[in-house]
C-alpha cells in the first residue's frame, strides 16, 4: 500500500483506493465537499457489496435531505469516485483492512495525504459485505414496536425521513455491544446479568440493547435506563410495556443518586462534561465488567490547560486548544481506566458526518491488575506536561495528581482562543 508513487496526494490517494477495490480489500471509502453542479450534495459513501451478480461498489450520495444509493460495477464505481473527487471535493477517507488514507485540502489543490495504521478490530469497525443488510440487522426493521413509538419507522416498517442516522447509529451501537460482550469472561452459573444505561435519553439504544440481548443464548439479563427527566422516563416505559420488553425498566434519577447493587454493563453516551467520568467512576465501584462511553462537551480541563512550550504557538488559536482539550480528557480517562483494572479500546462510534461527538470508549475488566505502577506513571506524566491539577475520574478514583520534578512547569494558563497576553 506504501507504493504509491510520487504523484500529487490527490492521485496517490485515489490510488489507494483502487488497490483497496482491486484486492476487496475496502471497508469504507468518503469524499466530501461542495459541487457547484449539485449544490445539496455533501459526501459520497462508498463500500463494496456482495451481489448475486457479483461484487459491486455501493455509493451512497448523501445530500442535505435525502440519501440516494446506486451500485455500480468496480471499474465504474471507481470512475465515479474519483470523477467527485476531481469536481469539488474537499477530502477524502478511506479505511481499509491495510491501511487508512485521509487527504485533506483537495478542493482548491492537490491537498496533503496522510497514511495511519491499519485498523486492529475490525469487528468494532464494522465490515459489511452483504448487500441486504436488513435482513442480517440485529434488530429487525419493522418487527420492533418501540422503533415504532419512538418515532423511528412509520406503521409500515420504513425509516421515517430524518431518522436515517439515528437508525444507522441503533444498529452500529448493538454491533459494537455484541462484539466487546463476546470479549467478557462467560459466566455460566446462571445468575441475572444487569446492563445500565446511565442518561438514556428517549432510550433508542436502551431499547436496542435489551433487543439484542433477549437473543438466544445470551443469558437472562435485566436492562435499566436511567434519566432524570419524567416525561422521557413514562414514554420509555409505556413503550416498553407495548413492545412486551419484561427484562427492560426505565427509572427517574441520576448518574450520582442511582442505586447500583450489581452491574455487568455500564453505558453513558454524551454524558455531559464530568458526569462522564461519575458514569466511569460508578461502574467501575460497582465492579462493571464492561464501560461504553461516548463523551461530550469538555470543560473541566480546558482552563487548567498549561500547554508544552512547542504546543503553545499552535494553542493560541480556540480551535486547536478545544480540540487538545477533548484529546488530553480522554487520554487521561483511558489512562485511569487501564489504572483500575481494564483493557482499553478507543474509536468511532459513527462517523463524523452524522454527528461531531463520536468518539466512543471501551473498558472492558481484566482477569490482572496488570501494570499499575506504569500506567499510574503515565496518567501523572501525562496531566503534569498540560498542568493539569484536577481532573474528575481521578478525584472519583481517589488517584491524586502529584508533582514530578522530571518536568519542568508549563507557563501561565493560554487565555481561550488568542494571544497568551498579559
Amino acid at each position: 500500500m506504501s507504493n504509491l508513487g510520487s504523484d500529487s496526494p490527490k492521485i496517490r490517494w485515489m490510488n489507494a483506493v483502487r488497490h483497496a477495490v482491486g484486492s476487496l480489500t475496502l471497508i469504507k471509502v468518503t469524499v466530501s465537499g461542495t459541487w457547484p453542479s449539485v449544490p445539496t450534495l455533501r459526501r459520497v459513501l462508498g463500500r463494496l457489496v456482495d451481489l448475486k451478480a457479483g461484487t459491486r461498489i455501493s455509493l451512497v450520495f448523501r445530500h442535505d435531505t435525502r440519501d440516494v444509493t446506486q451500485n455500480f460495477e468496480l471499474s465504474e464505481g471507481l470512475a465515479e469516485l474519483s470523477r467527485w473527487l476531481e469536481s469539488g471535493a474537499a477530502s477524502g477517507f478511506l479505511r481499509s483492512t491495510d491501511a487508512e488514507w485521509e487527504l485533506n485540502g483537495a478542493a482548491d489543490g492537490p491537498g496533503r495525504l496522510r497514511e495511519m495504521p491499519r485498523p486492529r478490530d475490525l469487528s468494532v469497525l464494522g465490515v459489511h459485505r452483504t448487500h441486504d443488510r436488513v435482513r442480517n440487522r440485529t434488530v429487525a426493521l419493522g418487527g420492533s414496536s418501540w422503533l415504532r413509538d419512538l418515532g423511528v419507522t412509520t406503521p409500515d416498517g420504513s425509516v421515517c425521513a430524518g431518522k436515517e442516522a439515528k437508525f444507522r447509529q441503533i444498529h452500529h451501537f448493538v454491533e459494537v455491544l455484541g462484539a466487546l460482550l463476546n470479549e467478557l469472561q462467560p459466566v455460566s452459573d446462571g445468575s441475572v446479568r444487569t446492563l445500565i444505561d446511565m442518561g438514556c435519553g428517549k432510550g433508542y439504544l436502551t431499547f436496542a440493547a435489551a433487543e439484542y440481548l433477549r437473543k438466544p443464548g445470551m443469558g437472562q439479563w435485566t436492562i435499566r435506563g436511567i434519566e432524570q427527566r419524567p416525561e422521557l422516563v413514562e414514554r420509555s416505559n409505556r413503550a416498553a410495556l407495548t413492545a412486551g420488553s419484561t427484562n427492560l425498566v426505565f427509572e427517574l434519577g441520576n448518574i450520582q443518586d442511582v442505586v447500583l447493587a450489581s452491574v455487568d454493563v455500564l453505558v453513558a453516551l454524551h454524558a455531559c462534561d464530568t458526569a462522564t467520568d461519575d458514569a466511569l467512576a460508578r461502574g467501575i465501584d460497582a465492579g462493571a465488567r464492561l464501560l461504553l462511553v461516548s463523551p461530550c462537551c469538555h470543560k473541566e480541563v480546558r482552563p487548567q490547560m498549561k500547554p508544552p512550550p512547542v504546543l503553545e504557538p499552535v494553542l493560541r488559536h480556540g480551535i486547536w486548544r478545544e480540540r487538545q482539550a477533548e484529546f488530553v480528557t480522554d487520554a487521561l480517562r483511558t489512562l485511569l481506566l487501564e489504572w483500575a483494572g481494564y483493557r482499553t479500546r478507543v474509536f468511532e462510534f459513527v462517523s463524523p458526518e452524522h454527528s461531531g461527538r463520536n468518539l466512543m470508549i471501551a473498558a472492558v475488566k481484566r482477569a490482572d491488575s496488570g501494570e499499575r505502577e506504569d500506567r499510574a506513571r503515565a496518567v501523572r506524566e501525562l496531566a503534569w506536561n498540560y498542568g493539569i491539577q484536577t481532573q474528575r475520574l481521578a478525584e472519583r478514583l481517589k488517584f491524586p495528581f502529584s508533582t514530578n520534578p522530571q518536568y519542568p512547569l508549563p507557563s501561565a494558563p493560554l487565555r481561550s482562543g488568542g494571544e497568551n497576553l498579559p
